[in-house]
This record gives C-alpha cells, sequence and structure tokens, in this order.
C-alpha cells in the first residue's frame, strides 16, 4: 500500500506518518484518533479510523490497529519476553472483546519455506489446539476455551485461496471468531521483526510483498477477525526513496527496485522468536489464568 510517493507500508502507524510528512504538521488529518502510551518499556500507538474521509487518506479500512515496538525484547532486557506476552495478550484480549464460551480459529498466513513469509505458519506452532480436548474431556477442560489452529499455505502449493479455506473450516468448526497471523511490510527497516499490529479489520494474505490475495474479514467469512501482523520486509523502492529523502536528494523515478524486498540478514532467528511471542500471547489471550509457565508446559 503506498501512502506518500513510492513509500509502501502496512502499519497504521506509518501511514500516519507518511501522511503527516507530505501533508505537513498544521494539516489536520480527519477522521482518524491517534493515541500513544508507555507500557513497561515498550511503546504503543493506537490508530482509529473513524469514517471513509480517514480511510481514504491513510489507505486502510475504517477500524481500530494498535501497534507494538518490542525494542526491549530485542535488546533482551530483564522480564522483556514476560513483559511483552503478557502486553500482546491484554491487547489482543481487549481487542476480541470474547465471551466466555466463544470458539476462535487461528489461522496461520504465509509460506512456511520463505522465511520472511513464515510469521503465521511458526507462530501456529506455538498456539494450543483444544478443540477436541474440551470436546473429549469437557470436565478437564473446562477451564480453556475450544480453539482450533491451521496453517492455510500459499495458493502455489496448494491451489486454493486462503480465504476459500478459512471459509471451509468455519462452515465445519462453526467458529465465532478469527485471528489471523502474518507478515507485513515496513517503510523503516528498524521496525522489522520487532513490532507487531493487531487490527479488527482483518486482513489481505499477501499484501506485505505485493501479491495480495482475497480478504479474511468479517465480510468475507461472516465472523468477527482480528488481524495479527509483523513486518518482515521493505519495499526496494521505498528503501531507496527512505535514504534518499534522508540525504536530500531527489529520488528519481525508476521501474529497476520494483518486485525487489529487503529483509534483515539474521531473519530466521528474528522469526522464531517474534514467532513465539505471538502464539505465547495468543495462548494468555484466549485462556483465562494461563501463565508462561504453564504454555511452556503445554508445548
Amino acid at each position: 500500500m503506498e501512502i506518500n510517493g513510492n513509500k509502501r507500508t502496512d502499519l497504521a502507524l506509518e501511514a500516519r506518518e507518511l501522511w503527516q510528512e507530505s501533508a505537513g504538521e498544521t494539516t489536520k488529518l480527519e477522521g482518524v484518533i491517534a493515541r500513544e502510551e508507555s507500557v513497561k518499556g515498550f511503546s504503543v500507538t493506537t490508530v482509529e479510523i473513524l469514517d471513509e474521509r480517514g480511510a481514504a487518506e491513510l489507505k486502510k479500512p475504517v477500524g481500530v490497529y494498535i501497534t507494538l515496538e518490542l525494542d526491549a525484547l530485542m535488546r533482551r532486557e530483564e522480564n522483556s519476553f514476560a513483559d511483552a506476552v503478557k502486553l500482546l495478550a491484554d491487547k489482543l484480549r481487549r481487542t476480541l472483546k470474547l465471551s466466555a464460551k466463544e470458539s476462535v480459529l487461528v489461522v496461520g498466513l504465509g509460506n512456511e519455506a520463505i522465511t520472511p513469509d513464515a510469521i503465521g505458519p511458526q507462530a501456529a506452532d506455538y498456539v494450543l489446539a483444544t478443540r477436541h480436548l474440551c470436546k473429549g474431556m469437557p470436565k478437564d477442560f473446562a477451564a480453556f476455551r475450544e480453539v482450533s489452529v491451521i496453517r492455510t499455505g500459499v495458493l502455489g502449493t496448494t491451489g486454493m485461496e486462503s480465504t476459500d479455506v478459512v471459509a471451509a473450516v468455519l462452515t465445519s468448526l462453526k467458529a465465532e471468531r478469527v485471528i489471523a497471523i502474518d507478515a507485513l511490510a515496513s517503510c523503516r527497516t528498524d521496525r522489522l521483526c520487532r513490532t507487531v499490529q493487531l487490527a479488527d479489520t482483518g486482513i489481505v494474505p499477501g499484501s506485505g510483498v505485493g501479491n495480495s490475495r482475497g480478504a479474511l474479514n468479517e465480510t468475507a467469512l461472516g465472523v468477527p477477525v482480528v488481524a495479527v501482523g509483523v513486518p518482515t520486509v521493505v519495499d526496494a523502492a521505498t528503501l531507496a526513496a527512505d535514504f534518499a529523502g534522508r540525504w536530500g536528494v531527489e529520488m528519481p523515478k525508476s521501474d529497476e527496485q520494483n518486485g525487489m524486498i529487503v529483509t534483515p540478514r539474521d531473519i530466521d532467528k528474528s522469526v522464531h522468536d517474534i514467532s513465539k511471542l505471538i502464539g505465547y500471547g495468543i495462548n494468555m489471550a484466549l485462556h483465562e489464568g494461563l501463565t508462561i509457565e504453564d504454555i511452556d508446559i503445554f508445548i
């Protein structure tokens, strides 16, 4: 999604930053409310797109977008993993607004064979699947919510759109909510694999690498969808434009960078770490009273 010239991002936080950059600080962004807070050293920004005016300016659907910037976790500060998991769980729980008995389908989107696109499948590995246990041993697992987990793969290897796969599973399971996990694109390298965006608007699989497929949202699936996204790549043209702006150089128009993306050299470890964080955060958000130590045992 391009906001400012050839700068592209999937983060509502960055879309707002780019809009301000192009419009100037004295211009008011109509139809959008943003607020920032700090929680145990983590920066949290909430962007609410209130109406079609805001949606048109930021090129994102009307809804709430919460961005967690987890720099303290990347610096391996003491208790940072536990604090980040609890923060993610709290924000996800507030976004979902689940009733006590609502069942949830967790969907890991992406291609596990391509590391920058493996956030969804790897995070799904850390999510506790409890539906069969709740149904088979209801007394023993009365404290747990019914949760199902799938990894949809990608169209090129399955021949099926992710939307169609999820819709078919929902028809069978009759789950009442969906959490969709996917990789995103950022316009800043310092946000790669250290930022998590929650959105109550759903998601378009493949949008992070410019290969958008059918949308996973309430309109398409008939149930509320919360998206959990992590930026793992920067579009090459966006990166070039960013550097040009920092150096005060006018960015020439060129198609040479089209289709190219940039990702960190330690992407394997980064994706593994952030995927574990997401999985643990989802577990804690869905099951009341669950602790990190409990999840360690079950996983």
